[in-house]
């Protein structure tokens, strides 16, 4: 999609003034009084999201009032602003006052005019925007621009997102900025990566390791990690069909790595950046792999299946075991990984864990900042014992219903030694329902949040 920013004069542009209940009597106090009586009539109140359109003399637009939550509030949504290109008509605006932080708010404007019309025509109006003064329109074009790469490739159904297609998709973010590509497909993998040839070998659709690498090898090594299933079914494990109806989302972590990729290639930030995605679909076949199958890892790890739907952190284990005999200085890992992250803390904040302290600081404090929320999660080590299996190294699933996410990372720590870093978070990667900034669909989360430490780091 074209960038929502305009460079044209501000002036030439429709002002949007953002009114609060604290604010709103002076703004109405200086409208002519035309437009105050229209607003009267029209029985505009400044609530959070409510926008009023006033027309000029001759027909045009003069002004829009857009209602924002006050200073003081509670709650207030730095994303508020998102939801006015499904509100305006076509034309160029500009913010004519600060709304509570003008950069989220142009952010989530250009984040609001999203559109998928990969498969029917969406019609809309073209609205643009003049950055606010002071606000650097390229970074945020950028982040803009790597989240709809995310939600395109999320929201694309799996007959059409395969493993072979998230390849490709991946090839051409590499190819954009001169990386390294390689791809390791089908049974080539079963020697060196058993647990992904595993989950996917009852495909059609060959499984495959991508890997490419980009900048300066003298910089500091930052290796990203992104689960790429295309679909689950489960396994020989079946989801019921409920729970099978959003996984054409399970390569979410992959599509959220790639569109982090994009923002530090296109920021050219100082690191060595890798990027590894084992694809695979789960399948149902006579050659699936079976609960209480044991598999050797990459590591070495023999693990115990004990239940074919937790593929995920398999597919990341071998994956994350190849990253971190680089022994990079950071190596990041993003999935849609478990159900117990959503019943603990819901769609829209996704659990991260880490052993460094500064490292968790950072990324809590760059989640707010940027309004990519975050929270930390324990690798609480007394659960550590419950992934004990009596035939294998490790289990892939305890038993019991309790602390699903924590185990989940806790397994996936068993695979990484040598890093000076790791972060692993257990991503939904989508919108059940639209919010200001946030269309209902595939969400691009963590990358904002991750790719602004990274430029703390390397910029």
């Amino acid at each position: 999609m074209p960038s929502v920013f305009e460079t044209a004069p501000a002036a030439a542009a429709i002002p949007i003034t953002f009114a609060s209940k604290a604010n709103w009597e002076s703004i109405r106090g200086a409208l002519p009084a035309e437009a105050r009586q229209f607003a009267e009539a029209n029985g505009f109140a400044a609530k959070p999201g409510k926008c009023l359109i006033l027309p000029a003399a001759n027909g045009a637009i003069a002004q829009v009032i857009f209602g924002i939550e006050e200073e003081s509030a509670k709650s207030r949504d730095p994303f508020r602003a998102g939801a006015l290109p499904g509100l305006l008509p076509a034309g160029t605006y500009r913010f004519d006052n600060a709304p509570h932080d003008a950069r989220l708010a142009a952010l989530a404007f250009a984040l609001g005019s999203y559109r998928f019309a990969r498969y029917r025509k969406v019609d809309g109006p073209e609205v643009r925007l003049v950055p606010p003064d002071g606000v650097d329109a390229a970074e945020l074009a950028r982040m803009a621009d790597a989240a709809f790469l995310a939600r395109d490739l999320i929201n694309t159904p799996s007959n059409d997102m395969g493993p072979m297609e998230l390849e490709t998709a991946a090839r051409d973010v590499a190819k954009r900025f001169g990386a390294k590509f390689g791809c390791i497909e089908g049974h080539e993998l079963k020697q060196n990566f058993p647990l992904i040839h595993a989950v996917g070998m009852a495909s059609t659709r060959s499984p495959r390791l991508i890997d490419f690498t980009w900048g300066d090898a003298a910089h500091p090594k930052v290796t990203l990690v992104g689960k790429g299933v295309c679909f689950d079914t489960g396994g020989l494990d079946l989801k019921p069909s409920s729970g099978m109806l959003l996984m054409k989302k399970d390569m979410g972590g992959a599509a959220n790595v790639l569109a982090l990729a994009q923002m530090v290639m296109d920021a050219k930030l100082k690191v060595r950046l890798r990027v590894l995605i084992p694809a695979v679909e789960n399948a149902v076949a006579g050659n699936a792999f079976r609960p209480l199958d044991v598999f050797k890892s990459r590591k070495g790890l023999t693990v115990e299946i004990g239940n074919t739907d937790a593929e995920g952190r398999l597919v990341l284990a071998d994956a994350l075991a190849l990253a971190d005999e680089e022994k990079p200085e950071l190596l990041v890992d993003l999935g849609t990984l478990t159900g117990a992250a959503r019943v603990a803390l819901g769609p829209d904040l996704p659990p991260f864990y880490t052993g460094d302290e500064t490292l968790a600081a950072d990324v809590a404090r760059l989640a707010r900042q940027e309004n990519d929320p975050l929270w930390r999660m324990p690798l609480w080590p007394a659960y550590d014992s419950w992934l004990d299996s009596k035939v294998a190294d490790i289990t892939n699933a305890p038993s019991g219903t309790f602390a699903g996410s924590i185990t989940c990372a806790l397994f996936l720590q068993r695979f990484v030694e040598t890093a000076k870093s790791w972060l692993h978070v257990d991503i939904y990667g989508w919108t059940p329902s639209a919010k200001p900034g946030r269309p209902e669909g595939g969400e691009c989360q963590a990358a904002r949040a991750i790719y602004k430490l990274l430029s703390e780091r390397y910029g």
